[in-house]
């Protein structure tokens, strides 16, 4: 399906894998110019060279800043003024006691996660009021609406996104410009199927079967018993992005396999 974005431009942030990348890619499949997003030059460089050469129509640029300082944010909007899509992948997670979590964390939690995407959608969004057509997407996680209780510092975060969503799509009334957050369940980064590999490392298995393993083991109220994978969750930010889902305001949009027991 054509989704009507080429050459739109759009920014992702933390794109340099994982969720952020496959976004990034399935964007540029689509004739979007991206500007990739991570704090190492050299990844960035890496992943802007990939594009280009799966996807030559295409003029992904280097975006390579830590959006969580404020002065590198203020360089990235210098060199990068304008844009149509604003992807807040960018963020940072990790299995904690609620005991552990010192006022520190809670405040690097709220800066990287919150305020740098924050301050990302308060400088651009404005402009693509101005022109009258633009796109937000926060990206969340299941642990929004259903913490788990094992990263409170996370999810706490991730729930201030579907709030700052909902607020400002109520800033882009009569505009073809929305707001909106995706929510992805556990999902099959890099890092996920390393630690999957490990834990079943001595035994004579597919990749397949130990994820199905364990799924089965940790996870068995998922429905579809499996990782998502980072491209589907691209595909889905793609439509998202696009003309087709302009309808989509403030909308908090879960992706979780099933995983989110309620209704809501």
């Amino acid at each position: 399906m054509e989704m009507g974005l080429a050459n739109k431009t759009a920014l992702v942030t933390g794109s340099t894998k994982g969720i952020g990348k496959a976004i990034a890619m399935e964007l540029a499949k689509e004739g979007v110019h991206v500007l990739i997003n991570g704090r190492k030059e050299e990844e960035v460089e890496g992943v802007v060279k990939e594009i280009q050469a799966a996807f030559p129509a295409t003029s992904p640029q280097n975006a390579a800043a830590d959006i969580a300082d404020v002065e590198q944010r203020e360089h990235l909007f210098e060199k990068y003024p304008d844009i149509d899509l604003l992807v807040n992948n960018m963020g940072i997670y990790e299995i904690m006691q609620y005991e552990d979590v010192t006022d520190e964390i809670w405040e690097k939690y709220f800066h990287t996660n919150v305020l740098a995407a924050n301050g990302l959608s308060k400088f651009y969004l404005p402009k693509m009021r101005n022109k009258e057509f633009g796109r937000i997407i926060f990206i969340a996680s299941e642990e929004a609406v259903m913490p788990s209780g094992q990263m409170p510092q996370y999810c706490m975060t991730k729930s201030m996104l579907l709030s700052l969503s909902k607020s400002l799509s109520k800033l882009t009334r009569g505009k073809d410009v929305t707001v909106n957050t995706i929510m992805p369940g556990p999902t099959l980064s890099e890092n996920v199927q390393q630690i999957i590999e490990g834990m079943y490392d001595n035994k004579d298995m597919t990749f397949l079967e130990k994820e199905k393993a364990f799924m089965a083991a940790n996870l068995p109220q998922s429905e579809i018993q499996r990782f998502i994978r980072p491209s589907e969750v691209g595909r889905l930010t793609t439509f998202v992005c696009s003309p087709y889902a302009s309808a989509f305001k403030g909308s908090p949009i879960r992706m979780d396999g099933g995983l989110v027991p309620t209704i809501f």
